[in-house]
């Protein structure tokens, strides 16, 4: 077939990919192909517009690299992570639920005692946090791994840092023998997404703020057991109702009260008022 125009040039992109072998690729590809062309013919590019767009994808790739996600952040402030995660994420009832798991998740992160002090010598308000990880309808969860990672008080994360090597506010815990796990950090608060690079220029055009309300990230797996990535949000924070990449979701928004100067767990005395966050989390099992 030739003489492509407006009217038959779709389907025949779509016969295309019509011998692509693997079944759900060929459904991904025709599916892709409808929905961009009907964007297209939606909001009519001009060239000079068209090229925009490319040079937008292309200064978005530029930003990515193993520290920095830029993509991961361009979907988030789109609304798709938060869509992808609700898709697959359909919970039972008792469920904690799920959120988006953002740019600055670690892989390989040192596994600390509980009761680790992770913000020895920063900035903040002192934060104790405790949980307890259970199954959906069952009991405690030993030895389920506990992921934890937040920003600092200036709103950036310890891998946004180029000079500094060793994890902060950031570590690995494995529940004992009742699922239960502790440590010290510092009280979060709201901070800005990244906006030096595309997606900042996007938010900024748009009219959008780029802030996301004070959160702890957790992600939390157990054998037998849907992993968990979700956060814990501050209550009363101003953008809980506006976050940026639309991850708030009620049941996620604990109270995090205050505590006077005196004794506090893991035998402290602290000398300054300090916070607690006092949240458990249940899996859902697998099969």
């Amino acid at each position: 077939m030739r003489d492509f125009d407006e009217s038959n040039i779709t389907e025949a992109v779509v016969a295309r990919f019509g011998q692509t072998p693997d079944p759900r690729l060929r459904q991904v590809m025709q599916s892709l192909v409808r929905h961009l062309h009907a964007f297209v013919r939606d909001v009519e590019p001009s060239f000079e517009e068209w090229e925009t767009s490319i040079g937008f994808l292309t200064a978005t790739g530029r930003m990515c690299d193993d520290k920095r996600q830029e993509f991961i952040l361009l979907s988030d402030t789109l609304g798709v992570s938060m869509l992808v995660d609700a898709i697959n994420h359909r919970l039972p009832e008792g469920a904690t639920p799920t959120t988006v798991l953002g740019p600055f998740y670690v892989q390989d992160v040192e596994e600390r005692p509980n009761g680790s002090v992770l913000a020895a010598g920063a900035r903040g308000e002192p934060l104790h946090v405790a949980g307890q990880v259970t199954a959906v309808g069952g009991g405690p969860l030993a030895g389920a791994v506990v992921d934890i990672w937040h920003s600092d008080a200036d709103g950036f994360y310890d891998v946004q840092y180029r000079d500094r090597e060793p994890p902060e506010l950031r570590a690995r815990f494995r529940t004992d023998a009742e699922g239960r796990f502790h440590f010290w950090t510092i009280t979060p608060t709201a901070y800005p997404v990244p906006t030096d690079g595309p997606v900042g220029a996007m938010l900024d055009a748009c009219g959008r703020h780029p802030m996301r309300p004070a959160h702890l990230h957790y992600r939390i797996a157990a054998p037998g057991h849907q992993t968990l990535v979700t956060h814990v949000f501050v209550s009363g924070d101003d953008y809980l109702d506006s976050d940026a990449v639309f991850g708030v979701k009620r049941e996620l928004i604990r109270d995090f009260p205050a505590q006077p100067p005196g004794p506090a767990p893991g035998g402290r005395v602290m000398e300054t008022p300090w916070r607690r966050l006092d949240c458990d989390f249940a899996l859902k099992p697998l099969g």
